[in-house]
Order: C-alpha cells, then structure tokens, then sequence
C-alpha cells in the first residue's frame, strides 16, 4: 500500500496551512482523504484566491463534511494518520472529548483510537486553561500539537517559504522527508 494520509481542514485562519500540506502531499505521490468543514469553505473565501473546487481538486479523494459514512470514519480504513491544517479551537474540543458531530472530528477520533498518529495545527491564540487542558487530554491520548511556528534559522524570504517550512516540518512527523524543508546543519 502506498501512503495515504487524512487531511482534514477546519475553519480556523491558516487555511494556506492545508493548501500547502495537500500541494506538498501530492508532490510526494501521498495518497490524500480530505475532509473541508463548512467553516472552512468560508474561511478560504476570506483568505485565498482559491474556489472549494479548486482545493478539493487537490487531493485524491474528498469527502462531503457530513458523510460520517465515509471510509475514513472506519478504522478498518488504514491510514498513516490524519493531519488537521488548520485546527480550529472547536475541532480540538471535538475531538479531545470524542463528542464528534462531523466527519472531520470523527476521522480524528478513529485516527486516535487505531492509534496512528493524528497532527493538530492548532491555530489560536492567546490560549486560556480550557484550551490547555483540551491539548493535555489530547496529548495524553496520543495526538501531537503542533502549532505553526515559523523556523527564522532557514531565514525565509517569503510569506509562502515560512507555510511551507511549518507545513514541511509537520509531514516530517509522518516519515516524509520533502526536499522543500530546510534542514538545520549545525554549526
């Protein structure tokens, strides 16, 4: 089997955050499942130049948010793991209390229970005890919390080199070695 990996993209700001990570997948002949929220369709009016169309046109398959009939709601559907760029507040919540009402906090919650790895983008600040507390319990439960953080040492020249360097370092957390990640050398 080839890899194939959930991308799931929430209504958070960041949407780039899961554009990119569909480009770079795709790039790297990963097989990509994604799941958009409503909110999400809104947020990329807001943010990108870019129809649903367009970025649904980027992955191998798409699911409609409310199809929690869909393959990947199934644990029996094997995957490397789920990546969820950007990660709304709400989508966190979901899934740490396994209360999922869509398809993408569902996926979430069998990536979990299979134990594979789930990658949460977390796009929100600042952060207040409930949030903590809701990345704790997620942590504690195996996910992996990793906010887009900006590596200034592959000194980016461009809005799109410091998506690319955040999403790329995430992937990594995949075993995905993207010839698009700068790599710190040492001294």
């Amino acid at each position: 089997m080839s890899k194939r990996i959930i991308v799931g993209i929430s209504g958070a700001s960041g949407i780039v955050y899961g554009i990119r990570a569909l480009q770079l997948l795709s790039e790297a002949h990963v097989e990509t499942h994604l799941v958009m929220s409503n909110s999400a369709e809104l947020t990329l009016h807001y943010e990108m130049d870019m129809t649903a169309a367009e970025v649904k046109a980027l992955a191998t398959v798409v699911y409609p948010v409310k199809n929690i009939g869909a393959a990947i709601a199934s644990g029996s559907f094997i995957t490397q793991g789920m990546l969820v760029a950007p990660c709304s507040v709400r989508s966190m919540a979901e899934i740490a209390t396994g209360v999922t009402s869509t398809l993408l906090s569902r996926a979430a919650d069998v990536v979990l229970k299979e134990r594979r790895k789930l990658v949460l983008m977390l796009r929100e600040t600042p952060l207040h005890t409930g949030h903590l507390r809701s990345m704790t319990q997620l942590s504690e439960m195996g996910a992996i919390i990793a906010p887009p953080v900006p590596a200034f040492y592959s000194r980016p020249q461009s809005l799109d080199e410091m998506v690319t360097q955040s999403v790329g370092r995430v992937l990594d957390l995949f075993e995905l070695e993207l010839p698009q990640v700068k790599r710190w050398q040492g001294d």
